[in-house]
């Protein structure tokens, strides 16, 4: 469902770009003009996720609009023409997510990320260590503006704890000085267990010894905040952290994702599986691994093109998703893909696998004005002793015998040779 957004702007300019910012990141927008429209538009309806305004209305020139906005819980990004320090310190003083100077298109770029990631914050956790209540209190307050998940520790054994508890925690913000385990003893306890490209570290202190910022950076924490700070500059570090951690997990997925299936690619399945195998040796779980080949792929792209066969290939990822779904699947490349699976024995195995098959052989596709039938071959070899690439290759050998006898149809290999 659509986020709603409540864009003051007496700006019709403005406010047309700050409807196509707010679209694109699908909020339904509406528009208020003067402080008298606000008013007359929150009597009815306060159910906004989030507002911009603008600090000077026609008939609100000093920010009156702003306190108006936020008497009803609503969070908002405040929108100004003036950059005197008083009208900062004014709109600071109250609880907005932000201000933003409308000095240039920069402005608006920034705006977009505000609001957009007002949307995505909400699954990502972030845990608040500090011995003093209020300063708990207060930090949390500034967090949940931007409507993170929050999480309160009052001391480093606390905060291992939460971090065991809550598994969407991506940033730790944590004081120098606390009993039992200081903010530099709790830095080096949690880079054991998370490396910087799966948790950030945020180091305060109220200290003027100006050494701690360097102790807590060498210790593993990512930056550093000197207390009392500012807001402004809080939210600042906050967005680079978190913006950081998602732009190394964006590279990982495009590293190990294959782009059209959104299953795992040939590098990250041989990663896991190669960690996998020796686990259902060691236990002694039965597994198989498998190769599955779209047959004739080449020929539905030639009948109906490209775009058809990338269909073909989607359904297909949809397929192994319903039958195999607690395998290891992967799309191997071209029409090529794979499996590793584990289960009660090797007969279930092989039934889930030959069920995949039979669906998709009975299936009819619908693509554009085209119906598509489509089949797959599979081979595979179960319960090996050899490593996992020998493994794979067993399971090739054993899909060419499969499309050597006729397609559409599974192999075994040593069984069915």
């Amino acid at each position: 469902m659509s986020k709603q957004l409540l864009v003051v702007e007496d700006s019709k300019p403005i406010a047309r770009v700050i409807r196509q910012i707010g679209e694109a990141l699908n909020y339904q927008v509406t528009i208020a003009t003067t402080l008298a429209e606000v008013e007359g538009i929150l009597q009815g309806k306060t159910d906004f996720f989030a507002a911009t305004i603008d600090y000077a209305l026609p008939d609100a020139p000093n920010g009156e609009a702003i306190a108006c906005v936020l008497s009803h819980g609503i969070p908002s990004v405040v929108m100004t023409g003036k950059m005197d320090e008083a009208t900062r310190q004014q709109i600071l003083a109250q609880p907005v997510v932000d201000y933003i100077p409308k000095e240039n298109s920069q402005a608006f770029l920034y705006l977009k990320r505000i609001l957009h990631w007002q949307i995505t914050n909400s699954s990502t956790g972030i845990l608040v260590v500090d011995d003093s209540l209020a300063a708990r209190n207060y930090v949390s307050q500034l967090l949940k503006r931007r409507n993170f998940n929050v999480y309160l520790a009052n001391d480093g054994v606390q905060a291992l704890e939460r971090l065991k508890q809550h598994k969407d925690i991506k940033l730790v913000i944590t004081d120098l000085e606390m009993p039992i385990m200081d903010g530099i003893e709790l830095t080096n306890e949690i880079r054991k267990i998370y490396s910087r490209d799966q948790l950030a570290i945020i180091g305060i202190s109220g200290a003027d010894n100006g050494m701690h910022s360097a102790r807590f950076i060498k210790n593993g924490a990512d930056d550093f905040l000197r207390k009392p700070f500012c807001p402004e500059e809080f939210y600042c570090r906050i967005t680079q952290n978190i913006e950081n951690l998602n732009n190394i997990e964006q590279i990982q997925k495009a590293a190990n994702i294959d782009y059209l299936t959104d299953l795992p690619n040939r590098r990250a399945f041989f990663s896991k599986a190669e960690q996998l195998v020796p686990q259902y040796t060691k236990r002694n779980m039965p597994y198989c691994v498998a190769m599955l080949d779209i047959d004739f792929l080449k020929k539905i792209n030639d009948n109906y093109g490209n775009d058809a066969g990338d269909h073909v290939l989607k359904v297909m990822a949809l397929y192994m998703r319903k039958h195999l779904g607690s395998g290891l699947l992967a799309r191997l490349g071209g029409e090529e893909f794979a499996v590793l699976m584990y289960g009660t024995d090797e007969d279930q195995l092989y039934t889930k696998l030959d069920d995949l098959r039979r669906d998709i052989s009975v299936s009819q596709l619908t693509f554009e004005e085209h119906h598509i039938v489509f089949n797959i071959s599979v081979g595979l070899v179960c319960n090996s002793t050899e490593k996992f690439a020998k493994q794979l290759n067993q399971a090739e050998s054993a899909l060419y015998n499969a499309k050597e006898n006729g397609r559409n149809q599974m192999s075994v290999f040593g069984v069915d040779d």
